[in-house]
């Protein structure tokens, strides 16, 4: 073999490793701009009357496109279910019992009990029961279909955000549940850290009211 085909063969094999090399490069480049999948625990909680659950919860996670460090995207799934042994039957309102009853008008349902569930965000905030107990929160419904709403939330350093998913009145006892897919919240302006909680309350009306509620762990939304 000539000396000259012998290096022809050298420079051609430098040129496929460093060829190889941009590739990896640019893939690793990528995969820090990649989606983030978080997967979340279940959870239950037993009030008076309820037994709440949550199972199948988990996020995915992306950066703003403007790629700017104050905005981010995260799509939400998971299924909220609650198990209701006593309940007024029908809407039945919020000032049905006696006046100066226990329960008889603390219902925020306008009617009937319900079943409402969604996440807490914060910009800058760790969303924690003193945390959650603290915020003034703005409520912030979905006002689509599940897995198709896009919410929208403008925080800034520590504001926090209640983004309501979906609620579903209960009129009787029973099971009821909410599942979403894919529901999306975008972030804009939180310039720092945010982070991201689930909740899920159940409210039952009358002279016995009460409300027992059902927090996810928290996780960084980046």
């Amino acid at each position: 073999m000539s000396e000259n085909r012998i290096n022809r063969m050298r420079s051609g094999a430098w040129g496929v490793a460093a060829a190889a090399a941009v590739t990896i490069g640019l893939l690793s480049a990528g995969a820090a701009n990649a989606d983030t999948f978080v997967p979340l625990p279940d959870g239950h909680k037993n009030g008076p009357g309820v037994t709440l659950s949550r199972t199948g919860e988990h996020a995915v996670i992306s950066p703003s496109l403007a790629a700017n460090g104050a905005g981010r995207v995260v799509w939400v799934s998971g299924s909220a279910r609650a198990d209701v042994e006593v309940t007024p039957e029908g809407e039945v309102g919020p000032w049905n019992g006696p006046s100066n009853r226990p329960g008889s008008n603390n219902s925020s349902t306008h009617g009937a009990s319900q079943l409402n569930t969604g996440y807490i965000v914060g910009c800058q905030v760790s969303i924690g029961d003193d945390a959650i107990g603290a915020q003034a929160a703005v409520g912030v419904d979905s006002n689509g279909p599940l897995g198709e709403a896009s919410i929208g939330l403008n925080l800034g350093p520590g504001d926090v955000a209640f983004v309501q998913i979906s609620s579903k009145d209960i009129l009787k006892p029973g099971v009821y549940s909410v599942d979403y897919q894919d529901a999306e919240i975008q972030i804009q302006g939180c310039a720092g850290y945010a982070q991201a909680r689930a909740y899920t309350v159940v409210e039952i009306i009358g002279d016995h009211y009460s409300k027992t509620t059902l927090y996810g762990m928290p996780f960084s939304i980046g």
